[in-house]
């Protein structure tokens, strides 16, 4: 039998863990994103698990990223991502005989099941007290109305009158198969809002639709997390430009060794300075990147369509959320381009100083080569009043030695003895020096 890698099955899983839905009008949503990190996963499949208990359902098994539940009164379903999650509640998505939550319901809701959007929610059946507990900090928030296309006509002055801020993006679907309004903005019940007019779409192009607008309202609040520190770190990194300005304009100035080695320790603290910056924001930039890509990749799959007197999401998403991201982009830029001209000046500052410092040991050993030999010099001149000195304490020896034999009755003048003493004992002591010093040297350079 074939062994199975141990993730093959996981790694098949993932295809399928976050299906899309299929849905009818009219459909009442609640969409929260909690920004709460990596290391909550834990926690809030606990708080999920919670929920469920109040109205006995299973919770969610260990490990499981996305969780779907219907609660009686309402559907949920938790989605867990890198650095946050996200909670949506469906209002009026229920039916006891279903077990699955992509299923169509089997009765679709009468005419009279319509209510003016967004004067109930689905977070309103949610309790409070557990919604007040979830894990992390709001970041996301929008309430979707899903009307069917048996929903009431309005004029597009009564559409807009659904959206306080007065402030938003309106485009069709699929030639004209549903139409989307959106506001991107936080009301007064801390919510955006979204209202879906179906015209004509199937259920599973409606979740599809959902979804997309969800995740464009979700990804492009992450993707906007980086706008504040580039903004922070903006006037940081332009000092920091002058201060290095500063520096290479001193090292084209001095050539002094001491200065250079100031300069050097100037040129490391701001060097320690630009990496904690980029440790600070690299994470941020790059996922805010990686966002603002799904942003986009979303946009394009729902297919808008104009719409008379309003800007399509696209258009109103370049006009506003491009630019804060390229100034993202352009800060990291900034920051990688600063970090390398610091680098560049750093190796060049330290190859001038090493240069410098090996010139000043090349003089030095000069130096010391010369005053060796100077001592060699004056260790020969040495040596030979050293042989001079002996001999004469050597040879007035030999003369006190024949002065004494002399006394004894041997005929013998001493001053000639000693005289005649002298050339050895200077040959004898010459050569007996010479091969001292030869001795060493030899052991010294061994």
């Amino acid at each position: 039998m074939l062994r199975d890698h141990p993730l093959r099955v996981e790694l098949c899983n993932e295809l399928h863990a976050r299906p899309f839905t299929q849905l009818t009008g009219p459909e009442t949503i609640t969409h929260i994103g909690m920004l709460s990190g990596e290391n909550k996963a834990e926690e809030e499949r606990a708080h999920v698990g919670l929920l469920c208990q109040r109205f006995n359902v299973a919770a969610p098994a260990p490990g499981t990223k996305h969780f779907m539940a219907d609660l009686g009164h309402f559907y949920v379903v938790w989605e867990r991502h890198t650095e946050f999650s996200t909670y949506t509640f469906f209002r009026n998505r229920k039916d006891p005989d279903r077990k699955q939550y992509d299923t169509v319901p089997s009765t679709p809701l009468n005419k009279k099941d319509y209510h003016e959007p967004f004067s109930r929610t689905a977070i309103e059946l949610v309790p409070q007290d557990w919604l007040n507990a979830l894990p992390g900090q709001r970041l996301v928030g929008v309430h979707l109305e899903l009307e069917g296309h048996d929903a009431p006509e309005r004029t597009m002055q009564e559409q807009v009158a659904f959206f306080p801020t007065g402030n938003l993006s309106a485009c069709t679907l699929r030639g004209g198969l549903a139409a989307v309004w959106m506001d991107f903005s936080i009301n007064e019940d801390g919510y955006g809002r979204i209202l879906i007019k179906d015209y004509g779409l199937k259920p599973r192009q409606i979740g599809r639709a959902v979804q997309r607008l969800l995740e464009i309202d979700t990804y492009r609040m992450m993707a906007l997390l980086s706008l504040p520190l580039a903004q922070q770190y903006g006037d940081r990194l332009a000092k920091a430009g002058r201060v290095l300005k500063d520096i290479t304009t001193r090292m084209t100035d001095h050539r002094n060794v001491d200065n250079e080695k100031e300069l050097l320790g100037e040129l490391t603290e701001l060097s320690a300075e630009i990496e904690q910056a980029a440790a600070a924001t690299n994470y941020r930039f790059s996922a805010s990147k990686a966002y603002h890509e799904l942003v986009k990749q979303r946009i394009l799959k729902l297919k808008e369509g104009n719409m008379d007197g309003f800007q399509r999401m696209e258009s109103f998403l370049d006009r506003r959320l491009t630019p804060a991201m390229r100034t993202c982009e352009a800060m990291a830029l900034r920051l990688d381009t600063l970090s390398k001209r610091v680098a560049r000046a750093g190796q060049l500052l330290r190859t001038r100083v090493d240069i410098q410092l090996e010139e000043q040991n090349s003089a030095l050993l000069k130096s010391m080569d010369k005053r060796a030999s100077i001592q060699l010099r004056l260790q020969e001149t040495v040596e030979g009043l050293s042989v001079a000195a002996i001999s004469y304490y050597v040879v007035s020896l030999f003369y006190y030695l024949a002065k004494g034999i002399k006394t004894s009755g041997v005929d013998i003048n001493p001053s000639i003895a000693a005289a005649i003493s002298i050339p050895f004992v200077v040959t004898v002591l010459w050569l007996g020096v010479r091969r001292v010093r030869r001795i060493v040297e030899q052991e010294s350079r061994n």
